[in-house]
């Protein structure tokens, strides 16, 4: 046995496929490494929240037999996973963080679940999240708080913060995070693992909650999409999870085209990686800069002066009033009246959840927004007919200690030592998913602190493999992944 499979939670997805093809591994074994792993250091990070151990014993076993009888594998054949714990997982307790769901037990998966299992993926445990996946931290009255394995002291990010610490930590080698304000964006740059949000519609969120079980509409903004510690783990994940839902299936299939460029020298590269109206941290720009000039000398043509045709406080009031309208459907209407009150007569909220600022907007307003929007997206696709994507920050900071505070639109951030809203962490998020775009999220260092710092790479509209493959050439100058220190 190689040293690698002594160790077979370090594997790479994609790698601990293989090995169990090539039988160097069993299924069983896989399993069990990551258990051990769990039963180690999960107690100290709290980012795999519940455990279906004998079930997944007999799958993995099933998974080594067939191999052994000749049968054909799947890609993931045998790979134990975690599943997000907003994500149905048949047979399994879900709550989505939420009290009223602690004794829930679905009867199906949801559709992105269902597409990991039938390419081979042993289903294992849930990693945890907030409330209704609705802040940019980690913690529940469920399950508790999940902490950054870089720094206990400080959150993973959210909402997809229990499944990338799960990541960074060696319990899972693969996962599914769900994206309508930078969820799986913000966790991945936190925790320096890869995370790809895909462009909108091409991967099918049924049986996500919220809303509540049984809900068939699916947001505006929202996605699910693959987070791993390898470009080539989240490429495999898109392969599996993009394609038409149930609604869809009868009529179309989905292809999408081939990168631009695979090579560095064939690149052609925007960088917006600062910006006056939501300034990020000296040495995250310091870092971002860095990768920009070592594309350049890889060959790539950057442009460091290059913007779309539109400014990020523009982008960024328009994705407000979209956030507002996607989630308004999580307060009933005496609350969304209570609401339209407050913001006419100036209030605060009653509450401090994200989006409730521009939930009870009226449909016109949501009209006027989404038309900014669509002016917006042409403005972008534009935009690539020049740039094959664009490199910008994931959030003004590294991981933020822990704030649990209400209400939440009163917490702050610290940029250099200038306190900022909040929210401030959506922001550069925001201007890519109100516009539908791909994005991957590749680590690029450490800060000062040992915390991860990483980058957007923002593709055109359904360019997603063009992001992935740009984003692998970062990740091959970066050296991407490394892990916390938990050893």
């Amino acid at each position: 046995m190689t040293a690698d499979m002594s160790e077979p939670f370090r594997l790479s997805a994609t790698g601990l496929a293989a090995a169990i093809r090539n039988r160097e591994i069993s299924s069983r074994e896989a399993l069990e490494s990551l258990l051990a792993r769990i039963e180690a250091h999960n107690p100290a990070v709290n980012a795999v929240v519940r455990l279906d151990v004998e079930r997944a014993r007999a799958a993995a076993a099933a998974a080594d037999e067939a191999l052994a009888s000749g049968a054909e594998p799947g890609p993931l054949h045998g790979v134990p996973v975690t599943i997000k714990d907003s994500l149905q997982t048949a047979g399994l307790v879900t709550t989505s963080g939420a009290p009223m769901l602690a004794d829930f037990v679905p009867q199906t998966d949801a559709d992105p679940v269902a597409r990991y299992r039938r390419a081979g993926a042993v289903v294992f445990g849930k990693t945890n999240l907030p409330i209704w996946a609705g802040d940019v931290q980690s913690y529940n009255d469920v399950y508790g708080t999940t902490n950054n394995p870089y720094d206990l002291t400080r959150s993973p990010g959210g909402s997809s913060g229990g499944a990338a610490a799960a990541l960074a930590s060696g319990f899972t080698p693969l996962e599914i995070g769900s994206d309508i304000a930078g969820s799986i964006r913000n966790p991945s740059g936190m925790t320096g693992v890869v995370g790809h949000k895909p462009s909108y519609g091409i991967c099918s969120a049924r049986g996500q909650i919220p809303g509540m079980p049984g809900t068939l509409t699916q947001a505006d903004l929202a996605v699910v999409g693959p987070m791993g510690r390898t470009v080539a783990d989240v490429s495999l994940g898109l392969d599996l999870l993009a394609g038409p839902d149930s609604w869809q299936a009868t009529a179309w299939s989905l292809e999408l085209p081939p990168p631009r460029a695979v090579d560095p020298g064939d690149l052609r590269v925007a960088a917006w990686l600062d910006d006056d109206y939501c300034p990020v941290g000296s040495e995250i720009r310091s870092a971002l800069e860095a990768t920009a000039a070592a594309l350049a000398d890889s060959g790539a043509r950057v442009d460091t002066e290059a913007r779309p045709d539109f400014t990020l406080a523009k982008a960024d009031d328009v994705f407000a009033d979209l956030l507002g309208g996607a989630l308004s459907g999580t307060w009933s209407l005496a609350q969304l009246d209570e609401f339209d009150r407050r913001r006419s007569a100036g209030e605060e909220p009653a509450q401090g959840d994200l989006g409730i600022g521009r939930a009870a907007l009226r449909h016109r307003a949501w009209l006027s927004a989404n038309e900014r929007r669509l002016q917006m997206r042409a403005r972008w696709r534009e935009f690539f007919t020049h740039h094959d994507v664009v490199l910008m920050p994931v959030s003004p900071t590294t991981a933020i200690p822990h704030d649990h505070s209400h209400p939440l639109s009163a917490r702050t951030i610290t940029v250099d030592g200038e306190e900022r809203p909040y929210t401030d962490q959506m922001v550069w998020m925001g201007v890519v998913g109100l516009a539908y775009l791909p994005s991957t999220v590749v680590p690029i260092g450490r800060d000062s602190n040992g915390l991860p710092i990483a980058v957007q790479v923002v593709g055109p509209y359904l360019e997603d493999r063009t992001a992935l493959a740009a984003a692998a050439v970062i990740e091959q100058i970066s050296g991407g992944f490394s892990p916390p220190p938990l050893d």
